[in-house]
């Protein structure tokens, strides 16, 4: 069980961040992590940030994975007991690769009624300034929805948009975690990372939770019903988890990223 107090709900409320969190054992990380390079070869070794995107729609690891006890433990302590995932994606960077993610708020994407989302970044491997792990501006989120803009280096960020206005480096957070960790994040926090310059695998798997109250304007796909109970209807459930099936996940995943093409380009 993943105990987080009235005063780190505090902390997190305030700062837009939290971290770091315990989330999954040693055990359980080095199993995920298995899962994880078991797809990784399956699609040849490297596969694309749109091949990894929506896993727990198809792949029961991942849905396992993202509807973990401890993990939803300190989500229900911030949004309550109601909890629908409602994104996930696997994150890797690869030993020295040039690929960054720009600054960028998620909440740009989806036109929330309010921001009642949190952003879990589950480390599966350890993640260090070096590799390139998540970078945010505290308090940043307070500042609501930012305008965004085509990025200028869209070759090498793996966003096409990135925030509309300048940021101090000098304010930026690393968040530093060490495999089988989580830190947690808000909507609006101004958040972006750098390239691995190691020789290792970085490897992440983020889960968005949102409140079951919440309503999108923005067409999505299936939310996973979590923990507690869906009665306002905002979100189409997935019937039932995915199988252990790969083929059949792979295939899944692929029409989803192919409907995910077909909506308004804010959406991701």
């Amino acid at each position: 069980m993943t105990t987080v107090t009235r005063q780190q709900v505090k902390q997190y409320l305030q700062d837009g961040v939290l971290f770091p969190l315990p989330a999954l054992s040693r055990n359980e990380t080095a199993s995920f992590r298995l899962a994880f390079e078991t797809l990784e070869s399956r699609l040849g070794g490297r596969p694309r940030h749109r091949q990894l995107i929506q896993p727990h729609l198809c792949y029961r690891w991942a849905y396992d994975l993202a509807t973990h006890p401890a993990i939803l433990d300190a989500i229900e302590a911030v949004i309550g007991p109601d909890i629908l995932v409602h994104s996930t994606s696997l994150f890797p960077k690869y030993p020295h690769d040039t690929d960054y993610i720009s600054w960028h708020q998620d909440g740009y994407y989806w036109g929330l009624s309010t921001p009642h989302l949190i952003s879990a970044w589950v480390a599966l491997t350890n993640s260090k300034v070096e590799n390139g792990c998540l970078r945010v501006v505290a308090g940043s989120h307070a500042r609501q929805v930012l305008p965004h803009a085509q990025s200028s280096t869209e070759k090498t960020t793996r966003l096409s948009l990135e925030i509309a206005v300048e940021v101090d480096e000098a304010e930026a957070t690393d968040v530093v975690l060490k495999a089988g960790q989580m830190s947690l994040h808000h909507p609006y926090i101004i958040h972006g990372s750098k390239p691995n310059q190691t020789d290792e695998l970085r490897l992440g798997f983020a889960i968005r939770f949102v409140a079951a109250h919440v309503k999108q304007s923005l067409p999505h796909h299936a939310a996973v019903l979590a923990r507690g109970r869906s009665e306002h209807h905002h979100f189409e459930l997935l019937p039932e988890p995915p199988t252990d099936d790969i083929e059949k996940g792979i295939l899944t995943q692929a029409k989803i990223a192919d409907w995910i093409d077909t909506v308004p380009r804010r959406f991701q």
